[in-house]
């Protein structure tokens, strides 16, 4: 009697076990260098995996960078088969378009029409597997938030682009274009073009890095 008892308690500890594994939510994050620079210490998905663990929810969410420097978004749906699809998520986070706006000044940017394509196909892709699609506006190229710096015009504009690629397509929306202009206007009153949420115009300092640890938190609707 005590074997069966104790066969049927080990039983029901693996089934517990492997329900708590599958309904663990793998998290891709797919994108650029910002992206590829989140998986270092002090990076954004690295806070996010540490504020996980210090809650004690680091068994719920699997967390993994997908991010090449210089990418742009035809670069992504080029290796989304293996970079993305093969590892299984649950959900994708596309965080995609300073390198197609800011590389148009050496003539290797996206052009718009382009970069609208590329990202539905992207899109499309990934919500053929069923997985969730959290999309995400490109940030700064520049920190000055009077619209002085030179990518401002084109930044907004492929940022309407993604913000309505998320209603057509049902994505959720991390709006990172919107909180930084606001952070900068909140918080760099010299409006300096760097050093407040960047190194260097572009990618993330440790506040930076913060900012979006907490966007994206939001977005994936972890308990603070």
């Amino acid at each position: 009697m005590k074997k069966i008892i104790t066969f049927t308690v080990l039983i029901l500890m693996m089934t517990t076990l492997a329900t708590t594994t599958a309904k663990k939510n793998k998290v891709i994050f797919f994108g650029d260098s910002i992206t590829q620079m989140g998986v270092d210490k002090g990076g954004y998905i690295d806070r996010l995996k540490n504020d996980l663990q210090s809650k004690g929810q680091g068994d719920q969410y699997e967390l993994l960078g997908a991010g090449i420097g210089g990418n742009k978004i035809y670069d992504l749906y080029l290796r989304m088969p293996e970079d993305v699809l093969d590892k299984n998520p649950n959900t994708v986070v596309i965080w995609e378009g300073v390198n197609d706006v800011w590389h148009k000044s050496w003539g290797t940017g996206t052009d718009l029409d382009k970069y609208e394509k590329f990202y539905v196909a992207v899109i499309k892709k990934l919500q053929a597997q069923k997985i969730q699609v959290i999309v995400t506006t490109p940030a700064v190229i520049g920190e000055k938030h009077d619209g002085s710096n030179p990518q401002d015009k084109d930044l907004d504009t492929y940022s309407d682009v993604i913000r309505k690629l998320s209603k057509e397509y049902n994505c959720k929306l991390v709006d990172l274009r919107k909180v930084f202009i606001q952070y900068e206007k909140d918080h760099n009153p010299e409006n300096k073009e760097s050093g407040i949420l960047t190194t260097d115009k572009v990618h993330l300092n440790a506040t930076g890095n913060q900012l979006v640890a907490d966007e994206m938190r939001n977005a994936l609707l972890i308990k603070n």
